[in-house]
């Protein structure tokens, strides 16, 4: 609609799946949700990501510390390199993707992000997010870190106070809010409330005979290149 700012907001995930970026291409701001907190127990997207291992869909991780008392927020999760788990990264997607048509190409965009140098998960994510949205065309500019909004809150109120601070009339949200957002309250506040329907693209795996989607990035990337991999991304929207 004309007049409309739409704002998504999201966690800073590990290598993220193409919907998370189609999220950034159809947002005019994008909050990255660094300032709520880290789950106690169990894995989630900002610590892990499918990729495809032996034809399978596969976890792969990034240890994160765990000793620690009461509740951290996502800023300050610190990464557990006790073990050398991005050398066995790099070795599991080279092993999965060498046969894959841009595997020359993005392998050594993806080792350079994974042996960055820093201790804390945010910081990684932020930065591989920054790097796969300019080498996909997007506007950098419209990123925004949650934590520096210096708000307080929970749940619902806390995403509808961040969308006003960024001067958003429109809500952008995905298909996983089920549950645990309240619609409601975005009306209550003079706010649109859109929700993505992204579309999976389906393009040829060398790695498998049955299409698997939902996978990170680095699958698409791998087989498509950075050039047809915003297409997937950005093209989306004309019917969106």
């Amino acid at each position: 609609m004309p007049g409309d700012r739409v704002v998504a907001i999201h966690q800073p995930n590990f290598f993220p799946w193409l919907g998370y970026f189609n999220k950034i291409a159809r947002s005019d701001v994008f909050i990255v949700l660094d300032n709520v907190q880290f789950p106690k127990t169990g894995g989630n997207w900002m610590n892990r990501v499918r990729i495809l291992v032996k034809g399978k869909p596969v976890w792969m991780s990034m240890p994160v510390v765990r000793a620690y008392h009461g509740v951290l927020p996502v800023a300050e999760m610190r990464i557990d390199d006790h073990t050398s788990w991005r050398a066995r990264l790099v070795k599991t997607i080279q092993d999965s993707y060498r046969r894959a048509p841009y595997f020359e190409t993005i392998l050594p965009f993806l080792e350079e992000l994974i042996h960055a140098p820093g201790d804390l998960l945010a910081d990684f994510n932020m930065r591989a997010l920054r790097a796969l949205i300019k080498a996909l065309g997007l506007d950098s500019t419209r990123v925004v870190l949650g934590s520096g909004l210096k708000l307080e809150g929970k749940g619902t109120d806390l995403l509808v106070a961040m969308v006003q601070a960024v001067g958003g009339t429109t809500y952008l949200c995905g298909g996983g809010q089920a549950g645990y957002q309240e619609d409601e309250k975005f009306a209550a506040a003079g706010l649109r409330l859109i929700h993505q329907h992204f579309e999976h693209p389906v393009y040829a795996q060398t790695n498998t005979t049955q299409f698997a989607a939902g996978l990170s990035i680095i699958d698409a990337l791998m087989h498509c290149g950075f050039e047809r991999t915003r297409a997937f991304v950005v093209e989306s929207l004309l019917s969106q």
